[in-house]
């Protein structure tokens, strides 16, 4: 199976700079929106056999305004398992205020999960986070489905697929986050191991 992940496109929390977990959500941005369709026609000719979002808005208004570009229609489901990480005290706040407050802890957070303390700020687990959204993933092995969109968001996709593809926890967040509206594609064929196509790719913004 060909699984395709996209981050919801971006919206106003991410433009101010607030910390946008599963308890928070902002509408998009509307030239997100624009950036989005664009996405859409760039696999517009793949013909994907289902699309899953996660249930927050930001990223079902995604999910749907790639669909409605796609060539071959089929349905969206919602997914709660697909929620951004929950970031309990953090969400809404902005993240430079909270630089100055906490250097280390968000330091970690952007490049060294291992180091952070989600106790500290009421902050689902690690574990918790990636695993839900990895037992999703997994649960698609019965499926017949060949071809698959997944749109959710970035600290939660970021730190899943890194697990995925084997990785150990300081460097989950190697070479930063997903971007929004970026494109990863991983390909699987036991649900065991995963090989990575394309990362956080971008480049059908230029085209």
């Amino acid at each position: 199976m060909k699984l395709y992940f996209v981050r919801h496109g971006r919206t106003i929390w991410n433009l101010e700079g607030r910390f946008q977990g599963a308890g928070g959500d902002s509408p998009l941005l509307p030239e997100s929106i624009d950036t989005l369709k664009v996405l859409g026609q760039y696999l517009s000719n793949i013909p994907f056999d289902e699309i899953y979002s996660s249930d927050l808005p930001r990223a079902v208004k995604s999910a749907e305004i790639i669909q409605s570009q796609l060539q071959t229609q089929c349905p969206l489901e919602t997914i709660p398992d697909l929620r951004e990480w929950h970031l309990g005290k953090l969400e809404g706040l902005k993240i430079a205020t909270l630089e100055a407050i906490y250097p280390q802890q968000i330091e970690a957070f952007r490049t060294n999960l291992a180091k952070f303390d989600t106790r500290m700020f009421e902050a689902e687990s690690l574990y918790s986070t990636t695993q839900r959204t990895i037992q999703f993933i997994k649960s698609l092995k019965g499926s017949q489905a060949k071809r698959v969109l997944i749109v959710g968001h970035g600290a939660n996709l970021t730190a899943s697929l890194r697990t995925l593809l084997g990785y150990k926890e300081p460097l989950l967040r190697k070479d930063g986050g997903l971007a929004n509206a970026s494109l990863t594609i991983l390909e699987t064929e036991d649900f065991e191991t995963f090989t990575l196509e394309r990362w956080n790719d971008t480049s059908y913004q230029g085209k």
